[in-house]
């Protein structure tokens, strides 16, 4: 039997992963970004970022009502649900995922499934160092660091105000990025605010 999951538990394990980890690394891994990885970057925040462990999806199974409700992703990106069992669905996109269901469904007798996948909730994005209020919030599309930021209350005095560090999912160190570039945020992002050197 798997573990059910909830968003704010996940989010809260997360974080205090989060935590342990940059206290441990330090800014010894950090690497500056280029001009490509931030259009890369730009490039993918204009898609439908793909699923990851921890968001909550609403799946509608239509005329099945017993098929029909909310789902978290597990933190090893499978997702249980009724009928079709437990898959593994991280990194695929919401409309996969409704192709997928569509196949499980028809393996399972179901005649012509219509099947509808959105995400109720993202993974968030946690925003850690120089500023007021740090701490894991709700992620919301069209991101970009400035709003990051004042979601957590702005900056502290202290704060450095030209480069932010930003850990993307599935990297496995920081990036360093200007201020004064237009950078997206993604969901389950880590937002560095480093702290000003006098």
């Amino acid at each position: 039997m798997r573990r059910v999951w909830s968003p704010k538990l996940f989010a809260a394990v997360a974080l205090l992963a989060v935590a342990v980890t940059l206290s441990a690394c330090g800014s010894g891994n950090v690497q500056p970004a280029t001009q490509a990885e931030l259009s890369a970057l730009k490039a993918a925040a204009a898609s439908p970022p793909p699923l990851q462990p921890g968001e909550k999806l609403h799946v509608l199974v239509y005329d099945e009502p017993t098929l029909t409700g909310d789902f978290v992703i597990d933190p090893s990106g499978f997702l249980s649900l009724p009928v079709v069992g437990t898959m593994k669905v991280a990194g695929m996109t919401p409309a996969q995922l409704q192709d997928k269901l569509v196949t499980a469904l028809q393996a399972a007798h179901l005649k012509n499934p219509g099947v509808t996948v959105e995400v109720a909730e993202f993974r968030p994005f946690y925003i850690l160092g120089e500023v007021d209020k740090p701490g894991a919030y709700p992620y919301v599309g069209g991101l970009n660091i400035m709003s990051a930021i004042a979601i957590a209350g702005g900056q502290t005095y202290r704060a450095d105000q030209s480069k932010v560090l930003i850990q993307h999912v599935g990297e496995a160190n920081m990036h360093s990025y200007d201020l004064d570039w237009p950078i997206p945020i993604m969901p389950g992002d880590i937002i560095q605010i480093p702290r000003r050197y006098i």
